[in-house]
């Protein structure tokens, strides 16, 4: 059974958002769809992780990331970006570990990969998102750490 088959509903925008992104794709993607709060609130369906480390990641502070709740505050580019990624890292995290749980987990724990530092604390940048992507596409394919 397909991990990702309890996240997926009418509605849902994460169907829209695939497993990883190319670049042409992400471009492609960020000037033909309006990412907004929805999303957002897809990735705070789909993990256990609060505002605030939520707002850590996009690099805003909590109020600033309560307050792009309401319709008439619009997403810059970069956020937009941010969030499309983290989408599809979930996903894939998700779909590589069998479960949400199991990812949280993996994301949570200090790792010899990332100068033994916890996958998580990398999330707060393209590049760092880029890098643990690569990192489960590793695992997806047979590195055992």
């Amino acid at each position: 059974m397909d991990p990702l088959k309890k996240y997926s509903k009418e509605g849902s925008y994460i169907d829209d958002v695939p497993k990883q992104f190319s670049d042409s794709a992400l471009l492609n993607y960020l000037q033909t769809k309006d990412v907004d709060w929805k999303y957002v609130s897809e990735i705070k369906r789909m993990t256990d992780f609060n505002d605030q480390i939520l707002s850590n990641w996009l690099n805003i502070s909590v109020k600033t990331f309560r307050a792009y709740k309401q319709s008439e505050n619009k997403f810059k580019e970069n956020l937009k970006e941010h969030v499309l990624l983290l989408i599809s890292l979930i996903k894939h995290g998700i779909s590589v570990f069998g479960s949400q749980k199991e990812f949280d987990l993996w994301l949570s724990t200090a790792n010899f990969f990332f100068d033994n530092k916890s996958p998580i604390s990398f999330l707060n940048t393209v590049t760092g998102i880029r890098y643990v992507e690569n990192r489960l596409t590793a695992l997806e394919f047979g590195d055992n750490v």
